[in-house]
């Protein structure tokens, strides 16, 4: 069988897309993300580093490194098909044609792309008829577990491209699935213990990890890897039905 990442070796320039916005990093000196630096996302945030995130040329390889002491990105390729969480004090190469991060600060989710010209790897998706996503797309979930993605993640989904969005309360997404709060907060716990067996970091709570925290993990997560998609909101205003306890886990 053969290795779905292809090597490619050489040179590479990139770019940095946010808001349709583009931004070229130089390869002696890094580029800075966060609150203030050379791509600013939001100044009025508080909940996010003054630079977070460092775009910087090592030996002729581009790496995206975490440098604040907080907060958390998910990294994925074009596909989806790789998916890592970059952590504080992590890094990792930019080696794809194009590579979205995600994060969240406070109640607010970003998003940028990076776009590489020459790329050192690249994702065949020839080897099976899923586009080669299985791996980190294939979830089995019921329907009311997507859905309930869904009502969290539907900002994030409906932004156009690259940007900012805010994720919504628990009530405010219970209220659009037109649950109640005790039933949403039941359910979410079954959904993130899921993707917490299967390997998905950030799904559990714990000290410095609160309700917000997960809801932003589980949303960067399914967006990123495709678990759901703009073509799937149309479910949220579909008849549901009265089954009530069919996506326990």
């Amino acid at each position: 069988m053969s290795d779905p990442i292809r090597g490619e070796v050489g040179s590479m320039d990139i770019t940095v897309e946010f808001a349709g916005e583009y931004f070229t990093p130089k390869p002696d000196e890094p580029f800075y993300v966060g609150r203030q630096g050379d791509l600013e996302l939001d100044d009025d945030n508080l909940f996010l580093h003054r630079h977070f995130l460092e775009i910087s040329r090592i030996d002729g390889l581009w790496w995206l490194s975490n440098i604040g002491a907080r907060l958390t990105a998910t990294v994925t390729d074009s596909t989806g098909g790789v998916n890592a969480w970059l952590a504080p004090g992590a890094r990792l190469p930019l080696v794809f044609e194009m590579t979205t991060v995600v994060f969240t600060a406070g109640p607010t989710t970003y998003e940028f792309t990076i776009h590489s010209q020459g790329p050192a790897l690249r994702i065949d998706s020839t080897g099976g008829a899923d586009g080669g996503q299985s791996t980190i797309g294939h979830v089995p979930l019921t329907s009311r577990q997507k859905l309930l993605i869904l009502a969290l993640a539907e900002p994030a989904l409906r932004r156009e491209g690259a940007g900012i969005s805010e994720i919504p309360s628990s009530s405010e997404a219970a209220a659009r699935l037109g649950w109640t709060s005790t039933r949403f907060n039941r359910k979410l716990d079954n959904v993130c213990e899921k993707f917490d067996r299967i390997g998905v970091q950030g799904m559990r709570g714990g000290q410095g990890r609160n309700a917000v925290n997960r809801k932003a993990r589980l949303v960067e997560y399914a967006v990123s890897s495709r678990l759901v998609t703009k073509d799937d909101l149309a479910l949220l205003d579909a008849p549901q039905g009265d089954a009530e306890d069919d996506d326990e886990v």
